[in-house]
């Protein structure tokens, strides 16, 4: 198991087969298992569908031509939901508590999103989580039914790995831990 978590790592190569529907309920269960005080719950997950996908894929493309007008991001922003064979999104669902912050349900929602990301993996697919512009545009949000005031934490794309990418090398935990007596 250490090993599983120690070789992790995100690969955007990704084809069919998809998670069957059964798999994708055992990503999301693990969605449901992070950590989360005050049992808040403050994350929404979207599975994005196919028809979706051309819905998403109109704002993608009205974002960047709004936000840049440049051609490439225009073609580019366009086929990024067609990147793997199952999309999730992952948003906040922030809730006002007086024990715990908002950067603390972001936090778990974050961890919603890499605990999906990895039951991916541990069911024999990849997974890479993303997000840039598009996880930032109010176009985006509106497309999906996000409230402007909660955020987008992630685009998981899921789907089988196509290529296969040589290990990366790992940093090392030295650099950044130190240790209190």
């Amino acid at each position: 198991m250490i090993d599983f978590l120690l070789q992790r790592q995100s690969n955007p190569n990704l084809t069919l087969p998809a998670p069957s529907e059964h798999e994708l309920e055992k990503m999301l269960q693990a969605a449901m298992s992070v950590p989360d005080h005050g049992s808040l719950t403050p994350f929404n997950i979207i599975v994005v569908k196919e028809a979706a996908r051309v819905m998403l894929a109109k704002a993608f493309k009205q974002s960047a031509e709004v936000n840049s007008g440049d051609e490439f991001k225009v073609a580019k922003a366009e086929k990024m939901p067609f990147r793997s064979p199952m999309m999730i999104v992952v948003t906040t669902n922030y809730q006002e508590h007086p024990k715990v912050p908002k950067e603390e349900q972001l936090i778990t929602a974050g961890c919603a999103v890499y605990a999906m990301q990895m039951a991916a993996v541990a069911l024999g697919y990849q997974a890479m989580w993303r997000t840039g512009e598009m996880a930032h545009c109010d176009i985006v949000k509106q497309s999906l039914n996000v409230p402007v005031e909660q955020e987008i934490v992630g685009y998981l794309y899921v789907g089988s790995e196509s290529k296969t990418l040589p290990s990366k090398p790992r940093k090392s935990f030295e650099t950044v831990t130190r240790y209190l007596d």
